[in-house]
Protein backbone atom coordinates (compact mmCIF):
# COMPACT_ATOMS: atom_id res chain seq x y z
CA UNK A 1 0.00 0.00 0.00
CA UNK A 2 1.81 3.22 -0.91
CA UNK A 3 1.55 6.16 1.46
CA UNK A 4 -1.59 7.47 -0.99
CA UNK A 5 -3.09 4.95 -0.45
CA UNK A 6 -3.14 5.39 3.84
CA UNK A 7 -3.61 8.42 3.56
CA UNK A 8 -7.11 8.29 2.03
CA UNK A 9 -7.76 5.06 3.58
CA UNK A 10 -7.35 6.62 6.98
CA UNK A 11 -9.15 10.15 5.85
CA UNK A 12 -12.59 8.62 6.33
CA UNK A 13 -12.18 8.90 10.08
CA UNK A 14 -11.22 11.94 10.03
CA UNK A 15 -13.80 12.76 7.38
CA UNK A 16 -16.08 11.72 9.56
CA UNK A 17 -14.87 13.64 12.31
CA UNK A 18 -15.25 16.92 10.48
CA UNK A 19 -18.47 16.68 9.64
CA UNK A 20 -19.68 15.65 12.25
CA UNK A 21 -18.01 18.92 13.67
CA UNK A 22 -19.48 21.38 11.28
CA UNK A 23 -22.86 19.69 12.01
CA UNK A 24 -22.39 20.71 15.81
CA UNK A 25 -21.26 24.05 14.86
CA UNK A 26 -24.60 24.53 12.22
CA UNK A 27 -26.66 23.44 15.62
CA UNK A 28 -25.15 25.85 17.58
CA UNK A 29 -25.67 28.57 15.02
CA UNK A 30 -29.46 27.63 14.67
CA UNK A 31 -29.83 27.70 18.81
CA UNK A 32 -27.99 30.85 18.57
CA UNK A 33 -30.75 32.40 16.14
CA UNK A 34 -33.49 30.99 18.21
CA UNK A 35 -32.03 32.21 21.51
CA UNK A 36 -31.32 35.82 19.57
CA UNK A 37 -34.64 35.80 17.58
CA UNK A 38 -37.34 38.35 17.79
CA UNK A 39 -41.00 38.63 16.67
CA UNK A 40 -40.90 40.17 12.98
CA UNK A 41 -40.51 39.02 9.40
CA UNK A 42 -36.17 38.96 9.24
CA UNK A 43 -35.92 37.12 12.53
CA UNK A 44 -38.63 34.29 10.94
CA UNK A 45 -36.63 34.56 7.71
CA UNK A 46 -33.10 34.36 9.24
CA UNK A 47 -34.62 31.02 11.62
CA UNK A 48 -36.06 29.45 8.72
CA UNK A 49 -32.89 29.79 6.69
CA UNK A 50 -30.58 28.21 9.89
CA UNK A 51 -33.13 25.55 11.44
CA UNK A 52 -33.87 24.58 7.36
CA UNK A 53 -30.12 24.67 6.19
CA UNK A 54 -28.90 22.23 9.76
CA UNK A 55 -32.19 20.57 8.87
CA UNK A 56 -30.80 19.50 5.20
CA UNK A 57 -27.22 19.18 5.82
CA UNK A 58 -28.09 16.32 8.97
CA UNK A 59 -30.17 14.59 6.74
CA UNK A 60 -27.98 14.46 4.20
CA UNK A 61 -25.44 13.06 6.55
CA UNK A 62 -27.63 10.47 7.40
CA UNK A 63 -29.12 9.52 4.15
CA UNK A 64 -25.23 9.05 3.00
CA UNK A 65 -24.22 7.07 5.56
CA UNK A 66 -27.19 4.75 4.85
CA UNK A 67 -26.55 4.53 1.59
CA UNK A 68 -22.93 4.45 1.13
CA UNK A 69 -20.79 4.35 4.65
CA UNK A 70 -22.92 1.75 6.11
CA UNK A 71 -23.33 -1.14 3.17
CA UNK A 72 -19.84 -0.87 2.79
CA UNK A 73 -18.96 -1.38 6.53
CA UNK A 74 -21.30 -4.05 6.81
CA UNK A 75 -19.48 -5.86 3.68
CA UNK A 76 -16.08 -5.53 5.11
CA UNK A 77 -16.80 -6.06 8.46
CA UNK A 78 -19.84 -8.17 9.19
CA UNK A 79 -19.89 -8.28 12.93
CA UNK A 80 -20.61 -4.98 13.06
CA UNK A 81 -24.32 -5.36 11.21
CA UNK A 82 -26.12 -4.91 14.36
CA UNK A 83 -24.07 -1.79 15.72
CA UNK A 84 -24.79 -0.38 12.10
CA UNK A 85 -28.41 -0.96 12.05
CA UNK A 86 -28.53 0.67 15.80
CA UNK A 87 -27.14 3.66 14.19
CA UNK A 88 -29.71 3.18 11.14
CA UNK A 89 -32.73 3.27 13.69
CA UNK A 90 -30.94 6.29 15.33
CA UNK A 91 -31.33 8.39 12.00
CA UNK A 92 -34.64 7.61 11.57
CA UNK A 93 -35.44 8.65 15.36
CA UNK A 94 -33.80 11.91 14.37
CA UNK A 95 -35.12 12.53 10.74
CA UNK A 96 -38.37 12.08 12.70
CA UNK A 97 -37.02 14.75 15.62
CA UNK A 98 -36.10 16.70 12.14
CA UNK A 99 -39.65 16.84 11.01
CA UNK A 100 -41.45 18.46 14.52
CA UNK A 101 -38.63 20.97 14.08
CA UNK A 102 -39.54 21.58 10.47
CA UNK A 103 -43.23 21.87 11.33
CA UNK A 104 -42.38 24.29 14.10
CA UNK A 105 -40.28 26.40 12.21
CA UNK A 106 -43.01 26.32 9.00
CA UNK A 107 -45.42 27.63 11.66
CA UNK A 108 -43.41 30.67 13.56
CA UNK A 109 -43.53 28.45 16.71
CA UNK A 110 -42.34 30.40 19.64
CA UNK A 111 -38.55 30.70 20.23
CA UNK A 112 -38.92 28.74 23.30
CA UNK A 113 -40.92 25.70 21.61
CA UNK A 114 -37.81 25.76 18.97
CA UNK A 115 -35.65 25.97 21.98
CA UNK A 116 -36.91 22.75 22.96
CA UNK A 117 -36.42 21.33 19.44
CA UNK A 118 -33.38 21.48 18.82
CA UNK A 119 -32.14 21.12 22.31
CA UNK A 120 -33.96 17.40 22.24
CA UNK A 121 -31.83 16.57 18.65
CA UNK A 122 -28.69 17.91 20.12
CA UNK A 123 -29.35 15.39 22.73
CA UNK A 124 -29.88 12.46 20.40
CA UNK A 125 -27.54 13.74 18.07
CA UNK A 126 -24.52 13.94 20.50
CA UNK A 127 -25.23 10.64 21.55
CA UNK A 128 -25.67 9.08 18.30
CA UNK A 129 -22.16 10.49 16.90
CA UNK A 130 -20.43 9.95 20.20
CA UNK A 131 -21.45 6.32 19.54
CA UNK A 132 -20.93 6.18 16.04
CA UNK A 133 -17.14 7.99 16.79
CA UNK A 134 -16.24 4.89 19.36
CA UNK A 135 -18.27 2.52 17.05
CA UNK A 136 -16.53 3.30 13.66
CA UNK A 137 -13.68 5.49 13.91
CA UNK A 138 -11.23 2.41 14.13
CA UNK A 139 -13.25 -0.01 11.16
CA UNK A 140 -12.75 3.76 9.04
CA UNK A 141 -8.87 4.27 9.47
CA UNK A 142 -8.78 0.74 7.07
CA UNK A 143 -12.24 1.05 4.82
CA UNK A 144 -11.67 0.99 1.33
CA UNK A 145 -14.13 2.75 -0.44
CA UNK A 146 -14.34 4.38 -3.77
CA UNK A 147 -16.62 7.44 -3.29
CA UNK A 148 -16.04 11.18 -2.38
CA UNK A 149 -16.93 12.08 0.82
CA UNK A 150 -19.93 14.12 -0.12
CA UNK A 151 -21.80 10.90 -1.56
CA UNK A 152 -20.57 9.60 1.74
CA UNK A 153 -21.10 11.93 4.67
CA UNK A 154 -23.04 14.40 2.99
CA UNK A 155 -22.54 17.52 1.86
CA UNK A 156 -20.85 19.08 4.53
Amino acid sequence: MTERETTRLVAWSRELRQVHERLREALAVARDSVAEGTAGEAATRELLLYCHGFCAALDGHHQGEDRTLFPAIAAAHPELRPVLRSLEQDHSMIAHLLGGLRNAVERAAPPEELDRHLEGIAAIMENHFRYEERQLLSVLETLELAAAPEEVLGPL
